[in-house]
């Protein structure tokens, strides 16, 4: 996972006379969430700036699942700090906001810890951004806003909303009922909630008005998605994916994250059957050894997971599967760090994130004893990166000699070969040169070569778009 800011808007109100910088921190639903922070804020003249010395806003969407998350934060916002004394030293201002799941874990600290910070505001409360700015200029009234219903968030957002490319997230779940030890998610976002499915579909809608070809729904458990339909029934994922399989335009269907035990049989059945589901699925285990996945809480064995997995392969036997995984939890030892090596090998990823444990205040796990040193945790991971990549790279090599449908979404670093970028129905970055007049077409790709994070393609019929295909 990475940083990500969000990128500058080319649709804004009239010569806006305020510049808005975001960063994001981790999962792709705060990414998602800093698009929606710069859509409420826009029709309040805000415009999106890569550049925080030019910014008037700062917010900081924050991750609260990496190490020592908060104390990054406020490592940055010692830097938003010397950033505004720079500014009033010159007449300027800068606004400081920080949003997300620190936000909600440590709003009251963050406030007493850092002064500077103006707003605090949590995942479920952004859409009160410019209720809280202006209470902030006014210099008076409540400055933190945490505790709201995910309803009343995507009830307040503004309707229209600004998409850059033929790829799009659109959140249609959040929070969590699993509660895994290790996991703070259920504290900061909350109960598992599903958006109303007629609101998923508009969304959708005008996503693809704008050009989207592609959407991935989010959640937390995306799998457990039950919105409400517009007769008072639950609907499920399978359903809002077929949904969105007839709406004009829209041509691709992802999904993440899931849970193993979230995963019903007819949306096993729906990546064999409907075309727009594209075969790539994330599935995250965490662990191969059945008493830590206990300890873990996860509700299912390793065993279990294998008999999902060939289920799934046998409903579409060219899906790439990929996980996550956390090594060096409480009480792990060599034999069970092995156990999830085996399943590594057993189940063959074609990617996968893997990250050493790290303690969660509040959480169950940082109470256990048998807290495994550091250093072994650490070559642990190693280990298991180093496979992965074995993995991954593999995957990536084997596609060479294919011809995939590619999504061109971006112009490639080598403007002078006209390069383009675009992802293949494994999500996988392609690369193609005199591409970049196809960038939003769906277009068949010839693979060179497959290399660690990306593969090499050439044009099959440089003006022909393709449908989606089932063999992809």
């Amino acid at each position: 996972m990475t940083e990500t800011q969000v990128q500058e808007a080319d649709v804004m109100p009239a010569a806006p006379s305020k510049r808005l910088f975001i960063k994001t921190y981790g999962c792709q639903m705060n990414v998602y969430d800093s698009e929606r922070m710069a859509d409420v804020l826009r029709p309040l003249g805000y415009a999106v700036t890569e550049d925080v010395r030019a910014a008037d806003f700062v917010i900081l969407n924050t991750c609260h699942i990496r190490e020592k998350a908060a104390e990054k934060i406020y490592s940055e916002l010692g830097k938003m700090r010397e950033l505004r004394d720079i500014k009033r030293e010159t007449g300027g201002d800068l606004t400081i906001a920080v949003a997300g799941c620190v936000a909600q874990a440590e709003g009251e600290e963050i406030m007493r810890r850092q002064p500077a910070v103006d707003i605090v505001v949590g995942p479920q409360a952004y859409h009160q951004l410019p209720e809280l700015l202006t209470r902030t200029a006014r210099a008076r009234g409540e400055r933190i806003g945490a505790d709201f219903a995910p309803d009343d968030k995507f009830d307040a957002l503004p309707a229209a909303r600004f998409t850059e490319g033929p790829t799009a997230f659109l959140t249609v779940q959040e929070g969590c009922d699993k509660f895994c030890t290790f996991c703070v998610v259920p504290y900061t976002r909350g109960a598992e909630w599903s958006r109303p499915l007629a609101s998923v579909l508009e969304e959708a809608r005008a996503l693809a008005g704008r050009g989207v070809r592609e959407v991935t729904l989010l959640g937390q458990n995306v799998n457990a998605y039950d919105g409400e339909r517009p007769d008072g029934r639950k609907s499920s994922l399978v359903e809002l994916a077929y949904a969105l399989a007839e709406i004009p335009g829209l041509d691709r269907i992802r999904y993440t994250t899931s849970h193993p035990n979230d995963m019903s049989d007819d949306l096993i059945a729906a990546h064999g059957e409907l075309d727009a589901l594209m075969p790539y699925l994330h599935l995250p285990v965490q662990a191969g050894s059945d008493r830590i996945l206990r300890l873990m809480n996860r509700k299912h064995g390793r065993q279990t997971y294998f008999d999902l997995i060939d289920r799934i392969r046998s409903a579409r036997p060219d899906i790439a599967m990929a996980g996550d995984f956390i090594v060096g939890f409480p009480g792990e030892t060599d034999r069970e760090f092995e156990d999830t090596l085996d399943l590594v090998r057993r189940v063959n990823y074609a990617s996968a994130f893997a990250f050493m444990y790290s303690p969660r205040p509040g959480t169950p796990a940082a109470g256990m004893g048998k807290q495994v040193e550091p250093e072994v945790a650490k070559a642990r991971l190693h280990a298991l990166i180093d496979l992965l990549t074995e993995q991954q790279t593999a995957f990536n090599a084997a596609q060479a000699g294919r011809t995939l449908n590619v999504l061109f979404d971006r112009q490639g670093r080598h403007g002078h070969r006209r390069q383009a970028v675009g992802r293949s129905p494994y999500l996988q970055s392609v690369h193609v040169d005199d591409a970049d007049h196809l960038i939003g077409r769906i277009v068949p790709v010839e693979i060179i070569a497959g290399q660690h994070n990306s593969l090499t393609g050439r044009l099959v019929a440089p003006e022909a778009t393709a449908p989606e295909e089932k063999a992809a």
